[in-house]
């Protein structure tokens, strides 16, 4: 079986090499630990508060990592997994440069596929946007500047608010200050031949309308886009399409995605932890 994407056909043979990160990887059980273990340090370290409920569903919940004084800002992290796996308990590290240099960071939680359609996520990841804005000051975030990003599937995910039409949910201007996208998968058509379709559930025309790099860009705010170098060609792609997509949406200076040196698809999001990497140092340039 065969697809067209754009310019590209694909075939399950090509798709299970570009977008099998696990095979790609052998040593990513190494990194995912090395994930728990980070995280449950900064959750020692930081004292966040754990489970805040923005929806109904089993895992709307978001942890939030406030400053010891007043936030200069918000930044969400989305987490990836396929939109099938993984938690934001896992990517807790990411908050700790931020926080230290006064910066709120607000983890988001989703239900997965294939309990729930990828669509339901987009909808769920808006509506905990909307909780941030209402409900968050109350526990130590500030709305006036928000910066959401977000890891493979949560790329998807942040660029799908950037795509949102948030005057349909009644707010006068979409609500965010920049945005990130870390080896984020921006064009979900391939995906339909792959073995994980099985949990996506996606044919062709509901990938085509899941896939931000078919839809315009809501707000001008910068979107920071980055992949680790020695990810897969499909990676590289996939953030290439995404900066050429919208080109009003470049941070100034940049001409291309950020490509960074000797990063795969899993090591690339612990320079999230580094304050010096280009990573952390890019994120704080968003606010």
């Amino acid at each position: 079986m065969s697809a067209v994407t754009g310019a590209f056909i694909y075939n399950e043979d090509l798709v299970e090499r570009g977008y099998n990160n696990r095979a790609a990887v052998p040593e990513h059980p190494q990194f995912l630990a090395r994930y728990i273990d980070m995280s449950s340090a900064a959750v020692a370290a930081l004292g966040p508060q754990l489970d805040l409920r923005y929806g109904p569903g089993p895992k709307q919940t978001l942890d939030l990592f406030a400053p010891a004084t007043r936030p200069l800002g918000t930044f969400v992290f989305i987490h990836g997994g396929y939109w099938r796996s993984l938690d934001k308990v896992d990517f807790s590290f990411v908050a700790v440069p931020l926080v230290e240099r006064g910066i709120a960071v607000a983890l988001l939680n989703y239900d997965l596929c294939p309990t729930v359609t990828i669509a339901t996520i987009v909808d769920q990841c808006r509506h905990a946007i909307l909780w941030l804005l209402h409900d968050g000051p109350r526990h130590g975030a500030a709305v006036d500047r928000v910066v959401v990003g977000g890891h493979s599937a949560g790329g998807h995910l942040a660029a799908m608010l950037f795509a949102t039409d948030w005057s349909s949910y009644g707010l006068p201007r979409p609500p965010f200050a920049g945005g990130l996208s870390l080896s984020g998968v921006h064009d979900l058509e391939p995906l339909v031949l792959s073995t994980m379709n099985a949990d996506l559930r996606l044919d062709a025309a509901e990938a085509r309308g899941l896939s931000p790099v078919n839809h315009p860009s809501m707000t001008d705010a910068p979107l920071f886009i980055a992949v680790g170098a020695d990810e897969t060609s499909e990676f590289l792609r996939q953030s290439d399409l995404m900066f050429d997509a919208w080109p009003q949406n470049r941070p100034a200076g940049m001409e291309a995605a950020l490509r960074i040196p000797g990063r795969n698809h899993f090591s690339v999001v612990l320079d999230h932890a580094d304050p010096a990497s280009e990573l952390t140092r890019a994120t704080l340039r968003l606010f």
